[in-house]
């Protein structure tokens, strides 16, 4: 299973779907790079393989980062999944 966050410029929330196939997941990465790319106001909508009838839409703009990873027995047993920082409190 294959992770996708993504993460908004305004809010601390990250928001995430899942893929079966490494294809899949990929494919969607570069769907939202893409629609980062353009410069555009754009809808994204994304849904999850893994929770059926979760669905997503996030404006292009509002979009500050976005990751892919596997899941692993390593990010479940830390509690926390791989990312690119940590907030200090």
């Amino acid at each position: 299973m294959f992770i996708i966050d993504v993460t908004l410029k305004s809010t601390p929330v990250t928001l995430s779907v899942q893929r079966k196939a490494t294809e899949d997941a990929e494919a969607t990465y570069q769907q939202i790079l893409e629609a980062i790319r353009s410069g555009d106001r754009t809808l994204v909508e994304l849904t999850c393989e893994h929770q059926v009838g979760k669905k997503v839409s996030i404006l292009s703009n509002e979009i500050s980062a976005v990751q892919v990873y596997e899941k692993s027995a390593t990010a479940t047993a830390s509690g926390r999944p791989p990312g690119f920082f940590a907030l200090a409190e």
